[in-house]
């Protein structure tokens, strides 16, 4: 792009302040500019202009007052027969594949890096991708299939991601069929509408949520790939909650049986503050209300029989039709604003870094999908077999609490299968125990692969993890 190009462009959106401190900036300087107005998302630059100068902006929640409950489907005894046979099948067939959102760094953790490659392995110190990889591998084997992983990095941490991976060999998964592509971001803007610059040759980018994934999927080529390799069904998941149960055959033979556009798993809110998303009905349609948009009475809020009426969230384990997501890369997500503390250049070309909110951010949200979709699905499951995310350093969902609820799980694996697994007069476990995927990824396979007569006595760490 050359300086009249970018000029002709930020014209054309009202943006020419953008150009200001051209004069003073080097060749460097100006090649980086000219490259961030060239990768501006020009549809989503008009909408949020038109955004910021309308009342819906400035949504509230009152605009969810008349919402209901969403219809949830719970499985029961034998109700899980069909469906699993029906997602085995689509395994065995080469027809899913797996969606991973990883763009952000473990900050909040106090580590330095991206926030996948943080050791969790309650033994084995394994990281949050390696976890994630080796499932897909037993996947792979299970099913005699092959998988495509794709994973969205962000700009900060892609590099690193990929040596990652490089690095560690894959974990043993076919480097072909692991794809890596880059969020997208967006600009922040002024009241007024305009573009924030963060320096005299920088705008200020942030990544634009993990609705995101659908314009980066097109950008970077990901869709295409997808159907190049026949692909018709995407199990979405992100890279903070080591326990989820990744391409799950009875939830993708739910999908299917269902003939639904876009599944969501969701489970029973531990309290009303829980920040999860909860399920709503809007309007004929299902949809997700972020909890920050519900009102205090709406959170509070109880049935007769004591229960919230909006009980289920969503934790961010969904199934696509591939065709679903191409229609709504198409359509375009909402936009959510979010006023923020956002560095910007002054006049004198100083960055400034404020004290208060000065500007709004934009983001996508994947869950918009859902009331575009003819057909839904929502699957509730039980939170102590496939959630646990890491997101804070300590506390609930914390490193610790992530640990526990793993090893918890295996210890249910152990006890089904006749084993006794060692505990303390309060219940609590007095040893580590962690299964490697590989060797097995359920009660039933551990069970078939135990040896006679296992005992354990101290710390287990059973296969490579």
């Amino acid at each position: 792009m050359t300086y009249e190009q970018a000029r002709e462009v930020l014209q054309r959106l009202g943006q020419e302040h953008v150009l200001r401190f051209w004069s003073q900036l080097d060749q460097g300087g100006r090649a980086g500019l000219l490259k961030q107005i060239e990768e501006l998302d020009l549809r989503t630059i008009e909408r949020i202009r038109t955004l910021l100068g309308s009342p819906a902006a400035r949504e509230d929640a009152t605009a969810h007052k008349d919402i209901q409950p969403a219809p949830v489907v719970s499985l029961r005894g034998g109700e899980e027969r069909e469906p699993r046979r029906i997602g085995e099948q689509a395994l065995r067939e080469g027809k899913v594949g797996i969606l991973l959102v990883a763009g952000g760094q473990g900050t909040r953790l106090g580590y330095d890096g991206p926030k996948g490659t943080y050791a969790l392995g309650p033994v084995s110190g394994a990281s949050l991708f390696e976890i994630h990889a080796r499932k897909i591998l037993a996947l792979e084997k299970a099913y005699s299939a092959k998988v495509p992983f794709y994973i969205m990095t962000s700009e900060g941490n892609d590099a690193d991601t990929r040596r990652f991976f490089q690095s560690c060999g894959y974990f043993g998964l076919d480097p072909e069929r692991v794809k890596f592509f880059v969020q997208g971001t967006l600009p922040a803007f002024w009241p007024d509408g305009r573009m924030v610059l963060e320096s005299p040759g920088r705008l200020f980018l942030a990544p634009d949520g993990h609705g995101g994934i659908l314009t980066a999927l097109d950008r970077t080529g990901m869709l295409a790939d997808m159907e190049r390799r026949g692909l018709t069904t995407l199990f979405y998941f992100q890279v903070d909650n080591p326990m989820v149960e990744i391409a799950d055959p009875v939830f993708i033979g739910c999908h299917l049986k269902h003939g639904a556009e876009m599944s969501l798993k969701v489970c029973a809110k531990r309290d009303p503050a829980e920040g999860l998303g909860v399920v709503v009905l809007r309007e004929g349609r299902q949809a997700v209300v972020e909890y920050t948009e519900l009102t205090d009475a709406q959170k509070q809020a109880r049935r007769p029989d004591g229960e919230l009426p909006f009980k289920f969230g969503s934790v961010a384990i969904h199934v696509f039709s591939l065709a679903f997501l191409r229609q709504e890369v198409a359509a375009g997500l909402p936009l959510h604003p979010a006023h923020k503390k956002v560095p910007y250049c002054d006049e004198s070309g100083t960055t400034c870094k404020p004290d208060k909110s000065n500007a709004c951010k934009f983001e996508k949200f994947i869950f918009d999908a859902l009331p575009d979709a003819s057909a839904a699905l929502l699957l509730e499951f039980a939170r102590e077999e496939e959630f646990a995310p890491v997101k804070n350093a300590e506390g609930e969902d914390s490193p610790a609490t992530s640990r526990m609820a793993m090893m918890e799980k295996f210890a249910r694996w152990f006890a089904a299968a006749g084993v006794r697994v060692p505990r303390d007069d309060a219940g609590r476990l007095t040893c580590r125990i962690e299964v490697d995927p590989v060797y097995a990824h359920s009660a039933e396979t551990l069970q078939a692969r135990l040896p006679a007569g296992f005992r354990i006595d101290g710390d287990v760490l059973l296969g490579k993890a």
